[in-house]
């Protein structure tokens, strides 16, 4: 079992940063695909990043540039440091993990997830 806890969230203007923290627990952290996903209001969960257990990101389009997914493998911790916000990143992201190398980009290739972390950009 993991465990998931996201942190860092908050209200930023438009241009601004924020570092997302998510702290996983419960099993061997450095063999897990890490991913991150956003969801905004009516609309449904889309995929942001994810870093994989040997080393290697993928990202979304839109947040491409942007964003930059890391972890610390030591701290079982994994990052989204995200500059340039724009009002339409505003959503509740998540944290999730995938046990199994499967298509990043859906939820169901995802095991666990955290209850996530509010960020709301203003312009």
């Amino acid at each position: 079992q993991v465990q998931l806890v996201e942190s860092g969230g908050g209200l930023v203007q438009a241009g601004g940063s924020l570092r997302l923290s998510c702290a996983a627990s419960g099993r061997t952290f450095s063999r897990e695909g890490m991913g991150w996903f956003r969801q905004a209001p009516g609309k449904e969960r889309e995929f942001v990043a994810i870093s994989w257990s040997a080393g290697s990101t993928y990202y979304a389009d839109s947040v491409k540039g942007r964003f930059t997914i890391s972890r610390d493998n030591a701290k079982g911790t994994v990052y989204l440091q995200m500059n340039s916000l724009k009002p339409e990143d505003t959503a509740v992201y998540y944290c999730a993990a995938a046990t199994q190398h499967r298509d990043p980009r859906f939820s169901r290739s995802y095991d666990y997830w955290g209850q996530g972390t509010q960020v709301t950009v203003s312009s």
